[in-house]
Parts: C-alpha cells; structure tokens; sequence
C-alpha cells in the first residue's frame, strides 16, 4: 500500500489505518452494541494481511476492552507490529460514566494503563481525544504532559483529536503536534473552510476518523437496520441516522453506490476515497468488526476517483441544499 509521512514524525503511514472504536463492544456510553472479540481479532489480522500498517484506539473504547483485545490481536500476529495510536484524556467512573480530563496525575496513570493493556514498550503516537472545558487550563497541562511523556520515551510521537485552530495554536506554543485526528467525510466536512488548510500551512498531519459517517456511508446501512439497532448503539439517536437528514444520506449512498459500480467497488470505499482526496489528509481510520467488513474497505487507499466523478458528488449537494 502507498504510504505518506505523518506530519513532523518518522513514521509513514497506509493511506487507510484500522479503526478500533466500535471492537470496544457494549455495556459504555458511546457502545456500538455487543461485539464478538474473535471477530474483532479477524478484522484486526485480515486488515493488516491487506497491508495496513497502523492501528487507532483510545482508552475509553469500550472502557479499555478495545486496546486489551489489540493487545490480544498483536500477540497472535506473525508479522511486524503495526504502530499503534491511541488516546488519552476521558476518563470514566464504576458506571461507565465518561468525563474530560487532562490533570497531570490522569494521564500519566492513563499512559501506564494503556501501556499494559496494548502489551507495547512505547505508544507510537499518543493523543489528546478531545479538548477540554473552556477556561480550565487543562489544555496547556495536559498537551504539557504529554510532551513529557515523549521526552521519556514513552510515546514516540504526540497528537491531538478533534481540536479546532485556536486550540491547535495553544497547543503548538508548547510543543509540536504532529498529528490531529477530526472528523471529516462527505456528510460532516466543515473541516474544509479552516482547520484543513491550517493544518496543511503548519505541516500537521491529518488522520480523519468515521470517513464513512459511522458506518452511514457502507451501503449496507438502510431504515430497516438503523430502526434494529441495539439500544446501546450510540447511533439509533443520532441526527445523522434521524429526519430530516437520512433521506438525503440515504440519497447520497444511491450516487456512491453508482460511482462504486465504475471501480468494481463498494460505497463505502468511495466515500473513504473522497476523504481521501484532499491533500491535507494523511490518512484515514477505517473500522470493521470482522474479517469480511475489512475485505471489503481496507483498499480504499488504492481508488481514485475522476475530477468527474467528485464534481457529480459535489453537483448531488449543490442539489440537495436548494
């Protein structure tokens, strides 16, 4: 697989990297229902069989169950370790209860754990997973400690997810970012008007994470699934999956689905390659939850859509908002 340097860091990345979130199984706030850890370790294996060479999880997938079961999937690998990203900064309490915080004490007990539970010497990219409350200060002592971190060799290279410009520029006046992690597909891109382009002036690396709307985007998402979803899916109330708004997702995975067909594709590798397109993203997280779901995603790194093809995507929304 084609791979590019990841913004100040050595280390070069698949365009598509496995995503760990929803192999967190059930029983958390943010749960995509229940998971089979035998699937997840399949997905897991056949993912980097197809030449993907980097994992993202956090810590709060699944409440550590999530890095406990890469921990698993690394051990039974025959091949070279993957570099392993992952998360810090959400704590949660004997509920599962899930709250923000950066304090010092936090993440360096949180470093330990996630160290111990990935069964790994050094976190190859380590993360702040979001922001925290405005005015609190934690912003400059957690980005601080994890810069501390680094110098102590515990995680290789630092991050951060779901920030925007000013908190981006906080965080570089203390240390470089490498990395930032935000949210971006064809149905959520407000990333485009000034966090991408700023990233792209400052040499940070981009790694975009649901380029496929959480599963909205595959193809295989229709109304009768969505109104089975489990009760603890976190996305059975979610505007995207709700009116007025899925009638137009829906729509728009006809036309992927179309464009798909040209390639001898699926929809959802389309929507992965349209992330994909931008030169500012490095990379994208792509989830599966067994072996089968990552056949059918894990190359999208490889398609290319035509100037055409992203102009008829383009004409759909033009469309759709008047």
């Amino acid at each position: 697989m084609q791979t590019r340097k990841l913004g100040n860091s050595d280390l070069s990345i698949t365009r598509v990297g496995y995503g760990a979130w929803a192999i967190g199984g059930s029983g958390w706030q943010y749960a995509w229902g229940s998971q089979d850890d035998s699937d997840s370790i399949a997905a897991i294996h056949r993912s980097l069989e197809l030449g993907v060479n980097w994992i993202d999880t956090a810590a709060v997938y699944g409440l550590g169950h999530s890095e406990e079961v890469v921990g698993r999937a690394l051990k039974s690998w025959p091949g070279p370790r993957p570099y392993i990203f992952t998360k810090c900064g959400l704590r949660w309490d004997s509920e599962g209860n899930v709250r923000k915080t950066l304090r010092v004490e936090s993440i360096r007990g949180e470093v330990e754990d996630s160290l111990r539970r990935l069964s790994v010497d050094a976190i190859d990219l380590y993360q702040i997973h979001w922001p925290p409350e405005p005015d609190s200060g934690e912003l400059e002592e957690g980005w601080s400690t994890l810069a501390s971190l680094q110098r102590q060799g515990k995680v290789r290279w630092i991050g951060v997810s779901n920030f925007n410009v000013e908190q981006l520029r906080r965080a570089q006046a203390i240390a470089p970012v490498t990395s930032l992690q935000p949210p971006y597909s064809l149905v959520h891109s407000e990333i485009e008007d000034q966090v991408l382009p700023y990233c792209q002036r400052t040499g940070i690396g981009v790694i975009a994470y649901s380029p496929m709307a959480s599963g909205l985007l595959t193809g295989a998402m229709t109304r009768e699934r969505i109104a089975n979803l489990p009760k603890d899916d976190w996305r059975k109330t979610h505007p995207d999956f709700m009116e007025p708004d899925l009638s137009r997702n829906l729509a728009l995975v006809e036309l992927l689905r179309d464009i798909a067909r040209r390639h001898n594709r699926s929809a959802g590798e389309v929507a992965i390659a349209w992330t994909l397109r931008h030169p500012s993203v490095t990379g994208a997280i792509v989830g599966a939850r067994n072996a089968r779901q990552a056949e059918g995603v894990m190359r999208a790194g490889e398609l290319r859509l035509t100037e055409e093809e992203v102009t008829e995507i383009e004409m759909f929304f033009a469309e759709t908002a008047a």
